[in-house]
């Protein structure tokens, strides 16, 4: 029984000093492409706002499969400032598909990025 609640404090003090993911503020998470020709890469860009007190810094945006490539600067993006992710979709694949991006922020939670559409074969 002490080992259980000394593991709920633990999570719970933890959690306290976390900081969430207020701090930051997408204008959107989610970018359809709708229909795309094939073998010819789209890209998005994802705007995002420092809501926090101090300087915000990405430490990494990765994608799930080798299709999806984000690009991002690692420079620190100062209180009520705007940067974006870049997110380029390869497009060989043909047919619908749905891809993730987890970026990391420096003491903050990970956040998950999408896009999706529909590569549609050449000469369509």
């Amino acid at each position: 029984m002490k080992q259980l609640l000394l593991a709920v404090m633990l999570i719970v003090s933890v959690g306290a000093f976390a900081q969430t993911t207020g701090d930051v503020k997408f204008a959107a998470m989610k970018h359809s492409f709708g229909k795309i020709p094939q073998n010819k890469p789209v890209t998005t860009e994802f705007v995002f706002t420092n809501n926090g007190s101090k300087p915000l810094i990405i430490e990494s945006a990765t994608a799930e499969c080798g299709c999806t490539s984000p690009e991002f600067s690692k420079a620190p993006v100062m209180k009520g400032k705007s940067a974006n992710i870049k997110v380029t979709y390869n497009a060989a694949a043909e047919g619908p598909f749905t891809k993730r991006v987890t970026v990391k922020f420096a003491n903050l939670e990970p956040v998950v990025l999408e896009i999706n559409g529909e590569v549609q074969p050449s000469g369509k």
